[in-house]
């Protein structure tokens, strides 16, 4: 009994590690966003911050709130369509700050920024994926 209790406090430990590691990643994301704004006094690679908020709506949407779908051969209008957007938007982030640049809106410096940023994020969302699976043993 006592080694079943230990197993579950540390399954929950485990837990809280990962979900703390994950707001860690998170709001580092976040405040490289805004760096790439404040430091170069121009606030236009904030736009690829509302991707992140774009980015994750078609799992919620037609996901049912998983990300499994992603990963699986299933297919079907919706399932599809949730594919393709996942993917656009995810692109949308990319080039956003390139398109600036490209345009001479932001610095070199804020897109490279950016660019780290969007990658800590594509991280995050990478562990959440397999933090969430069904059949990850804690």
């Amino acid at each position: 009994m006592f080694r079943c209790g230990f197993l579950l406090e540390c399954s929950n430990c485990c837990f809280v590690t990962v979900l703390a590691g994950l707001a860690f990643m998170f709001s580092s994301s976040i405040l490289l966003q805004i760096l790439a704004c404040a430091l170069y006094s121009n606030w236009w690679p904030m736009l690829s911050a509302l991707m992140y908020v774009v980015v994750p709506m078609p799992c919620m949407f037609f996901g049912g709130g998983s990300t499994q779908f992603l990963i699986s051969r299933d297919g079907g209008g919706w399932i599809d369509a949730a594919k393709f957007l996942t993917g656009a938007s995810t692109v949308g982030s990319l080039a956003i700050p390139i398109i600036l640049r490209h345009a001479g809106m932001i610095e070199t410096g804020a897109m490279l920024i950016e660019f780290t940023s969007f990658f800590i994020f594509i991280c995050t969302v990478m562990c959440f994926h397999r933090a969430s699976l069904d059949d990850y043993d804690w």
